[in-house]
């Protein structure tokens, strides 16, 4: 049905009709870039929150006021002590607990300053570092008899990230007021709000914020995963007789790592679904547009269709050129939307990484290149089909006879 003699009449045809055969690929291409931008961009961000579910942050639970749901709360009405801390403990199938600090930091260097998140939490026992699978960079972590030193997120070493002048290591700077030495920066987690947060050792933060009642903002355990969901109701359990509350008039939440990355992937499908849909809906428009030009093209050569019946060209062979040329408009137009797409990402992938937003990383397989290819080929061929099929039946005598 389709042969070489066939190919090169088809694109001979498409050059003649260079201005249409463009508009129409350009329709097409566009539909495909943004199908893969997104896809790319999404991939990236399932493939981050698989990296974290399967790290060192799969045995984790957090406890947290229950309007936090999930976010790094600073709550000053919710207080969490180290009684709770124990109840937890206390509960089957948990291994060890311990309490996080979470407060607003005026942040003083070089006579400039800002305020950032500070986390006070236990060295012996660093389970909110397992969480986002922090290590360090330079330097080295906290002790327990740290005090009056302090760990810094990874962009405080870059300049005019957070003050003009870059922090480092043994550089001394004011947190609230008090003079404290530099001992390590963490890894980049790839967000500019955890990356310019502070660490110190937990007995410290009274010394930081003396006029204040302190109270952990987070609690973090390690437990048997085994059946995870069960450690959970033992937790909830035991809070609630230790705060005496009822069940369903709980202040706190319990959430284990896994919960919190499935509802954030859950909300993602949703989020990327919502415009890939839209992308679909432009690929339709351009598929409409395709087929519009395939029709246009078979009036156009109403009678150079029944020159080439009258010499003998069959039905399918009809076909095959009409077939050819749509598929062949949608397979330019899947490879320079790859190419633009791709271009792109690559791109906005870079942009994001120095804007701090790292771990909002562009994915690439060749199951994605292929794919959206063959997607924009599909399309262009089944644009075509029914101006094939039109073309193809033609009346010889009819078509000879048309001016």
């Amino acid at each position: 049905m389709i042969n070489i003699e066939t190919i090169l009449y088809s694109l001979r045809n498409l050059n003649q009709r260079k201005g249409r055969s463009a508009l129409t690929v350009f329709s097409v291409l566009i539909g495909i870039a943004t199908i893969f931008i997104f896809i790319s961009f999404g991939y990236g961000l399932y493939n981050y929150t698989e990296e974290l579910a399967s790290g060192s942050s799969a045995d984790k639970i957090m406890v947290q006021p229950a309007s936090a749901m999930g976010s790094m709360s600073i709550d000053d009405t919710f207080k969490l002590t180290e009684d709770d801390v124990d109840a937890i403990e206390s509960a089957a199938g948990v291994h060890e607990a311990t309490g996080v600090y979470m407060k607003s930091a005026e942040i003083k260097f070089s006579k400039e300053s800002d305020y950032n998140l500070l986390i006070g939490y236990d060295p012996k026992i660093p389970l909110v570092m397992d969480i986002a699978d922090i290590g360090i960079f330079s330097g080295r972590m906290l002790t327990s008899s740290d005090s009056g030193h302090i760990l810094l997120g990874y962009n405080y070493q870059i300049p005019n990230k957070i003050f003009s002048k870059a922090v480092e290591l043994n550089d001394n700077l004011e947190v609230n007021g008090k003079k404290m030495k530099v001992v390590g920066f963490l890894e980049a987690v790839g967000s500019p709000e955890d990356d310019s947060q502070i660490y110190v050792v937990n007995d410290y933060v009274d010394v930081l914020y003396p006029d204040e009642n302190n109270s952990y903002g987070w609690i973090v355990g390690r437990v048997d995963t085994t059946n995870i969901e069960l450690v959970v109701e033992n937790v909830e359990k035991k809070l609630r007789k230790h705060r005496n509350l009822e069940e369903g008039k709980e202040d706190f939440y319990v959430q284990s790592f896994n919960d919190l990355l499935e509802s954030f992937s859950s909300v993602l499908n949703i989020i990327v679904g919502f415009i890939i849909l839209i992308a679909l809906i432009s690929v339709l428009v351009s598929a409409i547009n395709t087929a519009n030009t395939m029709i246009t093209s078979v009036l156009e050569r109403y009678k150079e269709i029944g020159v080439l019946k009258a010499i003998g060209a069959k039905n399918s062979e009809i076909f095959g050129i009409f077939l050819f040329e749509s598929s062949f408009l949608g397979l330019v137009a899947g490879v320079l939307g790859v190419l633009l797409g791709w271009g792109a990402t690559y791109l906005g992938g870079n942009i994001l990484e120095n804007l701090g937003w790292g771990f909002l990383a562009p994915y690439y397989s060749k199951e994605l290149f292929i794919g959206c290819v063959l997607f924009a080929v599909i399309t262009g061929a089944v644009s075509g089909v029914i101006p094939a099929i039109r073309a193809s039946r033609i009346n010889t005598v009819d078509a000879l006879r048309y001016e």
